[in-house]
């Protein structure tokens, strides 16, 4: 085993501070008078119910619908889809079928300042119906948060002819085809049921080469010209989109496939089970324990120990960047008070795993080995403990996410909130161990190695193997 270049750890080093920094703080800017954020950090992570409180909404069919049971069941679960497709796992839904109620409770959004309930509803779009319509003309426009126009309110003939509305589609999701050009595109496709096939398919040849618009509610989400007619069912969108952009268009016609349209009868706030000041001790008794924990690596393991330090803070990183949308491939995250207690307990694992190798590399020195071989016969001889461990724990974690996550059949034994944070325990549990295998295991033996190569390093008593 070559011993690992002198500048690896200045390098792994740099790129742990420089991801610690942008996942504590996020990276943010403005589009003139608009923030933007680019990289999600610390303060735009969404806080569960037990933390910072949320909101209690009632729903009822609007217009004097009278549902049946399968159709509470079929609003129920899209309501859950739209709470899965925010990224909200900490929630409440129960659906009342004597009085043709759904009643969710859901926390605040993380950038809330205003805390007025209706606006949080109507960031789940919770009452919104879908429709698409002839034509793509409107009324007005505005300027959305992004700093991209929002075209509202059908106008003319696109307000006058209805082709067919969201209980129409059974699925829509994004995919890929392959264009004119041989290249690949980024597309929404969509399935409609036998009523919507016969709906769309009489529209779309009467009006092939012109606009086909979706709205939900009166804004309109997506317009696209008809190229031909579609007959069987299927069809997609293209449009130059990127794969979020997709993926995101996919979600808001999948979550708008409502049976009817509903309307808010009733919404509260309710306030945090625990409150700001139980994260607030969980969060200092964290970084109390953070600061003795290093203390204790580097008194009593020195150079290894200033190396776990180092790994340790990566792995802090790493998991709230898990939890805050950091990575476009990991979504945001409702972290609650169960899931900051798994962030701490999984950077528990990551000290042992530390102290395991590094106290192999002590037995090393001290039966006589060379710096390089100890460095080496320590941290292969560590290895098979440290996974047998982690993994252990990464098995009870991905169970505790299968069995209470969303949707699962013990939601109705424990009831939604002990699942939502049961959940959120699994979750931080599972990337804090995958993120111990990347900087405890990984980085942290790159970085040892590589401090080792200085000559001004070498002294055996500062890696735990007494005097030379």
């Amino acid at each position: 085993m070559k011993r690992v270049a002198k500048p690896v750890f200045f390098i792994v080093a740099l790129l742990i501070i420089a991801l610690s920094c942008m996942a504590f703080f996020g990276v943010h800017g403005r589009n003139g008078d608009i923030p933007v954020t680019y990289i999600k950090g610390l303060n735009d992570i969404r806080w569960g119910i037990d933390i910072k409180g949320g909101v209690e909404a009632t729903f009822s069919p609007a217009d004097g619908v009278q549902a049946t049971r399968e159709d509470m069941e079929s609003a129920k679960a899209i309501i859950e889809l739209r709470m899965v497709n925010n990224n909200i796992t900490d929630y409440e839904l129960y659906a009342d079928y004597d009085n043709g109620k759904v009643i969710v409770r859901f926390p605040w959004k993380e950038d809330e300042t205003d805390f007025d309930p209706e606006a949080a509803v109507e960031e789940l779009s919770a009452t919104a119906l879908l429709t698409f319509r002839e034509g793509g003309e409107y009324e007005t426009t505005e300027v959305g948060s992004d700093g991209q126009p929002i075209y509202k309110t059908p106008a003319g003939t696109t307000a006058e002819n209805v082709i067919m509305d969201g209980k129409d589609v059974v699925s829509a999701k994004a995919g890929m085809i392959q264009d004119d050009n041989g290249a690949q595109q980024f597309v929404v496709d969509l399935e409609f049921n036998d009523e919507g096939r016969e709906l769309f398919g009489e529209a779309t040849s009467r009006l092939v080469g012109q606009t086909i618009s979706i709205w939900m509610d009166d804004v309109m989400i997506s317009q696209a010209t008809v190229k031909e007619a579609i007959t069987e069912g299927k069809c997609n969108i293209s449009g130059n989109f990127t794969s979020s952009e997709a993926a995101a268009l996919a979600s808001k016609i999948q979550a708008g496939a409502l049976p009817f349209k509903l309307e808010t009868t009733n919404l509260r706030t309710i306030n945090p089970t625990l409150g700001a000041s139980a994260l607030n001790a969980m969060a200092l008794a964290g970084a109390i324990a953070l600061v003795l924990v290093c203390l204790f690596m580097l008194i009593v393991y020195r150079v290894p120990g200033f190396v776990a330090c180092i790994a340790l803070l990566g792995q802090v990183a790493l998991s709230l960047a898990c939890v805050s949308g950091f990575f476009n491939f990991v979504p945001s995250f409702t972290l609650t008070l169960p899931g900051i207690a798994g962030v701490i307990l999984s950077i528990g694992m990551g000290v042992d795993a530390n102290i395991i190798t590094n106290e192999r590399i002590k037995e090393e020195l001290r039966a006589g080995k060379t710096l390089d071989g100890a460095i080496r016969t320590g941290s292969k001889t560590s290895f098979a403990a440290i996974f047998d461990g982690n993994i252990t724990v990464i098995i009870v974690a991905v169970i505790l996410m299968l069995v209470f996550g969303p949707s699962n059949i013990l939601s109705g034994i424990f009831g939604a909130s002990t699942t939502g944070t049961i959940y959120s325990f699994g979750y931080t549990l599972l990337v804090g161990v995958i993120g111990n295998f990347l900087m405890g295991v990984t980085a942290s033996r790159l970085m040892l190695s590589s401090l080792s190569g200085y000559k001004f390093m070498r002294k055996k008593s500062w890696y735990g193997g007494g005097a030379e």
